[in-house]
């Protein structure tokens, strides 16, 4: 009786052994490597699979999430012998779970002295000048080479960054140095050519207020020249107003006056013959002589002689 109740237990075990080995779960962005009896079955999708007891296995969950994966800094020798260490980075992503897995034994590793010896070749064929300078070119070139030889394990790289090249301590010193003098260059004539502008800006200003005021003096002139021109013509309109007016006077006047005074001359000429004239006191050569008073005068002591 006792025998059978162990001989029960050690079955419920195996029983509950195997179930825990036949259910298994895949989470999302990764995939699962089955195989049976040492050899490969099938990729599982993530989810819960049922595997067979004892026959098969889950070897290996594969991330297919795009990765990150850190290059160690190396020392690399540039075109013109000049010693930099180079550090970099690169992203990739699994496309075949099944060939990561079975296509390379250590991935990291693999990729990791693929990429520093990429990393030698392209930058041993620049100078330090160019290396500097050329980071996009560098990038390029690793990101193209790495693709192409990490295809066949299943993995797609979609870029490679570099992320520093360090000079030795000397050269950059001499580098600092170099910059700063160019910086100081290009201050220099920064402000060369700010003051250049700034001459031409007002000598510019002064030759527009120069023909400001000539354009002003000239319309000054000008409406001057005007005001003085009509002042003259109305002077000239005052006088020939003048002019009518005295002409109209003395056609109104003074024909009325020649004919007296052409009576006077006749007159003066007849008394010097004492010839004896006769004139009324109305008449207006009367009134000339200034005799008017006097002929009223002596018209009025008559009757008292």
């Amino acid at each position: 009786m006792n025998a059978g109740i162990v001989v029960l237990i050690i079955i419920l075990v195996l029983v509950a052994l195997a179930l825990g080995k036949s259910i298994t779960v895949i989470r999302q962005a990764e995939k699962g490597i089955v195989e049976r009896l040492g050899k490969y079955k099938e990729t599982l999708d993530p989810g819960l699979k049922f595997l067979v007891p004892f026959m098969d296995s889950l070897v290996s969950k594969i991330d297919m999430r795009e990765t990150v994966l850190d290059i160690a800094p190396q020392p690399v020798i540039t075109k013109d012998n000049v010693t930099v260490t180079v550090d970099a980075v690169v992203y990739y992503f699994v496309t075949d779970a099944k060939a990561v897995r079975y296509e390379v034994a250590n991935f990291f590793n693999a990729v990791s002295k693929l990429a520093q010896t990429n990393i030698r070749n392209v930058v041993g064929e620049m100078s330090l000048d160019e290396s500097l300078t050329s980071r996009e070119r560098i990038n390029a070139a690793l990101t193209t080479t790495l693709d192409e030889a990490t295809d066949k394990w299943g993995v797609k790289v979609t870029r490679v960054e570099v992320k520093e090249i360090e000079p030795p301590r000397d050269i950059s010193d001499a580098m600092s140095k170099q910059m700063k003098a160019e910086r100081e260059k290009r201050a220099t004539i920064l402000e060369a050519e700010a003051y250049r502008e700034k001459q031409i800006l007002e000598a510019e200003g002064d030759k527009q207020n120069a023909i400001l005021v000539a354009e002003g003096d000239r319309q000054k002139e000008i409406l001057t020249a005007e005001g003085d021109k009509q002042a003259a013509i109305l002077r000239a309109e005052g006088e020939a107003q003048a002019i009518e007016n005295v002409s109209r006077a003395a056609d109104t006047f003074f024909i009325g006056n020649a004919q007296l005074f052409k009576q006077l001359d006749v007159t003066r000429d007849s008394l010097q013959d004492n010839t004896k004239l006769v004139m009324s006191d109305q008449s207006r050569l009367v009134n000339v002589l200034g005799l008017a008073e006097s002929l009223r005068a002596g018209q009025s002591d008559s009757p008292s002689k």
